[in-house]
């Protein structure tokens, strides 16, 4: 039966060492430390995010200044907004969320984003230097399930790292960032051929398809490390990628849906906030 990596109790230790940087921080600066966030549009989870990653922030006293920006917003008004707040000196990180409407162009804008204040890292620039093996700021989510893992394996070299899912947000950086730790990484997709070989053969497996139920025991090495990114709502209730039930039976250590990968993407985005603060 496999332990549970709890994302809730490992997020809660690194707010309290965050908790006090920040507090720090806001000394030798002499002012708050602040978070402006854009939301476009009225997209009931996105609402439902923003109004998470705030609240934390004021947990841990930093500031928040929110832009709720109608459906009809074209895409000149909302660079023109991230071009005021790359401006903006008392502005730490500027926090975009995602998705935007369709009509919007989400790697145009990211690309507005100055990179010392992109706390998703998701500018090019930032993703750029990741692939280089030169770091700045890390995407929030694949941070935290390095995090996940190293609390129950700190030693990742030689191990073999599958990862399904090829989104710029999870998948794609989380191989240059398990590549760092000495890891063997193979990427894969819903969709790959033979995924269940392929992912069988993993150590540690990451799926973040979005696709409920997707991983079964029959993709899991017996004894190995499963993080589960992905969470939709499915039969009236929030469920990951991976077949919990079953999976657990067959892994060494396992992540929920939800409080898994969830509150430390949260505090990670936090960190970033911290992070681009030093750099001011």
């Amino acid at each position: 039966m496999a332990h549970l990596i709890d994302g809730r109790l490992l997020a809660a230790k690194l707010q309290q060492d965050l908790t006090t940087k920040a507090h720090n921080l806001k000394i030798k600066l002499g002012r708050d430390l602040c978070l402006a966030v854009i939301l476009v549009g009225n997209d009931p989870a996105s609402q439902i995010y923003v109004s998470k990653k705030t609240q934390k922030a004021s947990e841990m006293g930093i500031s928040s200044r929110p832009h709720i920006l109608p459906e009809t917003t074209s895409q000149a008004e909302l660079n023109a907004l991230i071009n005021t707040l790359n401006k903006d000196i008392t502005i730490d990180g500027i926090l975009l969320q995602l998705p935007l409407p369709v009509y919007l162009d989400r790697l145009e804008s990211i690309s507005q984003i100055a990179p010392q204040k992109d706390i998703d890292g998701l500018h090019p620039i930032n993703q750029g230097l990741l692939f280089q093996g030169r770091p700045t700021l890390a995407p929030c989510t694949p941070q935290g399930c390095i995090q996940l893992i190293k609390s129950c394996c700190d030693d990742l070299t030689g191990a073999h790292a599958v990862v399904v899912g090829t989104s710029v947000l999870v998948g794609r950086p989380l191989v240059p960032m398990l590549s760092a730790l000495g890891a063997t990484v193979t990427l894969a997709n819903s969709k790959t051929r033979h995924l269940a070989t392929i992912t069988s053969q993993a150590d540690i497996l990451i799926s973040a398809t979005g696709r409920a139920g997707l991983i079964t025991a029959d993709h899991v090495k017996p004894g190995a490390i499963v993080i589960d990114v992905g969470i939709t709502r499915h039969n009236g209730k929030l469920t990951g990628d991976v077949d919990f039930e079953a999976v657990k039976t067959k892994a060494s250590f396992i992540t929920p849906v939800p409080g898994g990968v969830g509150p430390m993407t949260i505090m990670n985005l936090m960190a970033n906030v911290i992070k681009t603060a030093e750099s001011n």
